[in-house]
């Protein structure tokens, strides 16, 4: 990733030590960081299930809303953090993971703003890609993708390619 923002006047240590617990998850504070962003995103996902069962959402749905901009108001805060402590802000807003951790807040935003924006929460489920994130395991996003079409391009012909209805074809 990208190094810490320049250290200008006083908060320049301060943003270096940030920007090694957003970004450096080899520390213990980058760890505890990652795991509790992790706890958050499997509780948000698990609120986003809850609310789509109807008799849950008929019982608990003020909790479940109220624990949607809990979860929402610390991300957002989590999102700036990133932006303030890295040296090119607008390079990480465009960056995939940047896009994605704004794609995942703005859905609760835009639901106060434009009435019917409430089925745009689906889009909260994008918070499972920080996941990826967090556990390291986007540089095997890539290799997964030339892995298939390594798969796709070497798969057997057959005479049976052309229909798959075909009844001699399984």
């Amino acid at each position: 990733m990208e190094e810490p923002a320049a250290q200008r006047g006083t908060g320049g240590d301060l943003r270096r030590r940030l920007y090694e617990v957003v970004f450096e998850a080899e520390t213990p504070a980058g760890r505890g960081f990652d795991l509790v962003l992790l706890a958050l995103i499997l509780l948000s996902v698990v609120a986003v299930l809850l609310e789509s069962v109807a008799g849950f959402r008929a019982a608990y749905g003020r909790e479940l809303r109220w624990f949607e901009w809990g979860i929402t108001l610390l991300f957002t805060a989590e999102y700036l953090l990133r932006l303030w402590v890295i040296r090119r802000p607008l390079a990480y807003a465009w960056s995939f993971f940047g896009v994605v951790d704004l794609l995942a807040i703005l859905p609760t935003y835009l639901s106060l703003a434009i009435p019917g924006a409430h089925s745009l929460l689906v889009i909260r489920a994008l918070r499972l890609l920080r996941v990826f994130r967090i556990l390291k395991l986007a540089h095997f996003l890539g290799e997964a993708q030339v892995l298939g079409r390594a798969l796709h391009a070497s798969r057997r012909k057959s005479p049976c390619s052309w229909s798959r209805w075909s009844p001699w074809c399984w």
